[in-house]
């Protein structure tokens, strides 16, 4: 299932910013926000109503004093419009419009993508007409909101939730086996796909996105089906010199989203970035698989140990993925480019295995008499038994006598069991320690 996109939208200083921090701040049933990946706040997983979304804070569109003013508010709104699922547009209720809102909101006009206006800094009920003049800019009803006092969010979350489009709530077909292509530019990644595609093809057809115009690509290889998702779309250059990383996380996060095994594609030469850090995380927290891809191998001088140091340094700095298998490529020699297709069909098979309960509990009893569990202030913590409740991710419940005895070191410890005994390679896994009160019920 995809969650839908929220990007928020505006001209700098009319609190973008601040509201995507106090939605933050406020927790109202935020999911997690990836402690040790994300290094600054470009996106967060919400829930509102039972729905969940992931918010992109866009920064400002920039308003510079040339000429090419109107042609950077175009392209930074364009890239939102064409990214996201709902856009909240911000405006500045103090200040009233400007010229700048009334450029952004004429492009959005033009879209069929549903527009949250979101009227900030109505701090006062003196305030509250001032909102009518924004009817002007044709986008619907102005929600007056207080950022910084928190005034109205509820509202606005509830106008943002009513505006997701169907199809986000729809689960896709899993006849085939997904693949996300991501890592910065410049990584190899255009390559990779030309010659995954490319070698012994036998393309299906190429199905423009269900919510954008990217092209996903179907292929068949070795009587598997495939589908390249959104390859196209990440690997647009931009001509015009802006910061574009967040634009480029957010299609990230759409492919990664709608996928079952992600390519995490890194330059052999200048290694893991902050960026690689992020994407990755977000497909380790979505429950996705993982294969690591090392690219430009040919331009590395190498020894017999050369890639075990390698790995060592990528499991450090990825230290979430230590499950992930490392595959070193090289699109320009096509080394081990072959290997691609193989290494995923493995890893979205070791994503949907399922362990028999008897086993797993066989599992449990020997890990129990290898490693007993820990007390905690005189209290013994008892596992009385576990089973597995889904895949992609394999998930599993393990029933003890009081959760709060079980330490992370020690689920850890039956995560590593449960990968020795049956591999797991590639996907992440769920523990969900659950006590005997809940058995019961």
């Amino acid at each position: 299932m995809s969650k839908p996109i929220v990007a928020i939208v505006g001209r700098p200083n009319v609190g973008k910013s601040t509201l995507f921090n106090q939605i933050g701040k406020k927790r109202v049933s935020i999911v997690e926000d990836f402690p040790g990946v994300t290094r600054d706040r470009i996106y967060m997983d919400a829930e509102w109503l039972n729905h969940q979304f992931t918010m992109i804070d866009t920064g400002g569109i920039e308003i510079e004093t040339t000429d090419d003013m109107l042609t950077s508010m175009r392209y930074q709104a364009k890239i939102a419009i064409e990214e996201a699922d709902v856009i909240v547009f911000v405006v500045d209720g103090r200040s009233g419009i400007t010229n700048a809102d009334e450029a952004v909101a004429h492009i959005l006009r033009t879209t069929k993508k549903p527009i949250v206006l979101a009227v900030n800094k109505v701090d006062s009920p003196n305030r509250e007409m001032d909102v009518y003049e924004f009817y002007k800019l044709g986008l619907g009803e102005p929600i007056p909101i207080s950022a910084s006092n928190s005034l109205n969010l509820g509202d606005l979350l509830d106008g943002i939730v009513e505006a997701f489009p169907d199809h986000a709530e729809e689960a896709r077909e899993t006849d085939e086996i997904s693949i996300a292509v991501i890592g910065r530019p410049n990584v190899g990644k255009s390559s990779l796909v030309n010659l995954i595609i490319g070698q012994q093809r036998s393309i299906v057809s190429d199905v423009a996105g269900t919510t954008r115009d990217a092209i996903d690509t179907h292929f068949v290889r070795d009587d598997t089906k495939f589908i390249l998702i959104d390859t196209a779309g990440m690997r647009r250059k931009s001509k015009i010199d802006l910061p574009v990383e967040r634009y480029s996380v957010m299609r990230a996060l759409r492919a990664v989203d709608r996928s079952d095994v992600v390519l995490m594609v890194i330059d052999a030469v200048d290694g893991v970035t902050e960026q690689d850090k992020k994407i990755a995380g977000y497909a380790h927290e979505a429950g996705k698989g993982v294969v690591l891809v090392v690219n430009k191998w040919d331009l590395i001088e190498k020894d017999d140990k050369t890639s075990l140091r390698f790995t060592e340094t990528v499991r450090d700095e990825l230290g979430f993925l230590q499950y992930a298998p490392v595959l070193y490529t090289s699109a320009l020699t096509k080394q081990r480019v072959h290997r691609i297709t193989e290494l995923v069909k493995y890893v979205a098979e070791q994503q949907a295995m399922r362990i028999q309960t008897s086993v797993l509990n066989t599992l449990l009893m020997d890990a129990i008499s290898i490693n007993p569990p820990p007390a905690h202030k005189g209290k013994r913590l008892k596992i009385l038994f576990m089973t597995q409740v889904d895949i992609k991710p394999p998930t599993f419940i393990v029933f003890v006598n009081d959760p709060e005895l079980m330490h992370f070191s020690y689920l850890r410890f039956l995560e590593n069991k449960l990968r020795d005994s049956f591999g797991f390679e590639g996907t992440p896994l769920k523990l969900v320690v659950r006590g005997r009160k809940e058995e019961d019920e």
